[in-house]
């Protein structure tokens, strides 16, 4: 199989992620941070780990600012859910992936905030000029990705934090797309929120995520229980990470994402980075000279993830990612990618496109294989 597909989840995990796993499995799989006992002891490390490599990662001023959720999407509703009130006026764009979407999209049709959306420029972009427009004085919130799935662009986060500030509102970054491939400074950035998944660009398994929370800003909980930390008093405690952590967390999966970090510390970011940018540049290239074939999201380079959007004419981009699949044994993802908005700029809406994600441990040879694939497929038109 050749695994085109790393925007929706990274594979293969580096070694070191699957001997985590097995390791913490058969000697460390106990309740961390709540025992005294060596076992509950080295699974309470594994968990620290993977919060203080987090905070590196981030250049985060407080490790315990970053709480770890079930994934991004959760991570994302926490922030959207415990910061906004009632009547507040929000500012995101019209190409959100559907876990900040949705979550925005509720409270406004339940009447209880309002939303502006602010559109991409011509090379996909977010100004952080139209972000500081759409503002009012009653803007709390400005929530945007760092990169959107289907672009495949990075956005200027720094610049729309300071937007956002100029007009006295906080920022939400949705990262999915962006950490552990691009550099994210949350105290050079002045980044009040960061959400994103954690087995994407960090290597981690699946079922694990994070929400960094800059230190003066306070989220209302949506969750009370057990945390190993003064079990004597009625109400949850205040401070963080506990506030928005309880009961039993992940750290079988956490100490495969402490393995992840490790991997990304070892190979460097910049690194990774050039590796997804290259080989997806190298892609669409290929692709330039396939008749019938159109990239949608321009040209891959600088500021740019690993993420190629294409059409094939004639064919439903389902139709492409099934032979791709049954005939070549190529994984690629097909459809609105959760992102209907995106499609809309892109004029791909209702039917979608094919999506084509290169991460680190793709090679050359992946991407000259995928190409000529579609090359095929396009020239039959089955």
């Amino acid at each position: 199989m050749i695994y085109l597909d790393n925007a929706a989840t990274s594979w293969p995990k580096p070694p070191a992620v699957l001997a985590a796993l097995r390791e913490f499995a058969e000697h460390e799989a106990a309740n961390p941070d709540r025992a005294c006992h060596r076992m509950g002891i080295a699974a309470g490390k594994r968990v620290g780990q993977a919060r203080t490599g987090l905070a590196e990662l981030l250049h985060a001023p407080d490790a315990s600012r970053i709480a770890f959720t079930l994934n991004g999407t959760d991570a994302l509703n926490m922030a959207v859910k415990g910061f906004l009130n009632d009547g507040d006026h929000v500012v995101t764009t019209t190409f959100e992936h559907n876990s900040l979407s949705r979550p925005l999209t509720g409270l406004e049709r339940a009447g209880r905030i309002r939303v502006t959306r602010v559109g991409p420029r011509d090379d996909l972009t977010l100004s952080p000029d139209a972000v500081r427009r759409a503002c009012g004085r009653d803007t709390r919130l400005v929530a945007v990705t760092a990169a959107s799935n289907v672009f495949g662009v990075l956005n200027d986060v720094a610049g729309l934090a300071a937007a956002a500030h100029d007009r006295g509102a906080a920022i939400l970054v949705d990262a999915a797309q962006a950490v552990g491939s691009a550099a994210i400074d949350v105290a050079a950035a002045g980044l009040d929120m960061v959400a994103f998944p954690c087995h994407k660009g960090l290597f981690g398994p699946m079922g694990t995520g994070a929400l960094y929370v800059r230190p003066g800003l306070d989220l209302r909980t949506s969750r009370e229980g057990g945390t190993g930390i003064r079990s004597e008093d009625a109400t949850h405690p205040e401070e963080m990470p506990y506030r928005l952590e309880a009961g039993t967390p992940n750290a079988h999966g956490l100490a495969g994402l402490a393995a992840g970090l490790a991997f990304l510390r070892e190979t460097g970011l910049q690194r990774v980075r050039e590796r997804e940018q290259s080989l997806a540049r190298g892609f669409a290239q290929r692709l330039s000279g396939i008749p019938g074939v159109t990239v949608l999201n321009g040209r891959p380079g600088e500021g740019r993830t690993g993420i190629v959007t294409l059409r094939v004419a004639g064919l439903a981009a389902q139709e492409v990612a099934a032979l791709l699949d049954g005939r070549y044994g190529i994984a690629v993802r097909a459809g609105l990618h959760c992102a209907p908005g995106a499609h809309k700029v892109l004029g791909s809406f209702p039917e979608g496109a094919v999506r084509v994600s290169f991460g680190f441990f793709n090679s050359d040879d992946d991407a000259e294989s995928a190409a000529r694939a579609i090359a095929e497929i396009a020239g039959k038109g089955v």
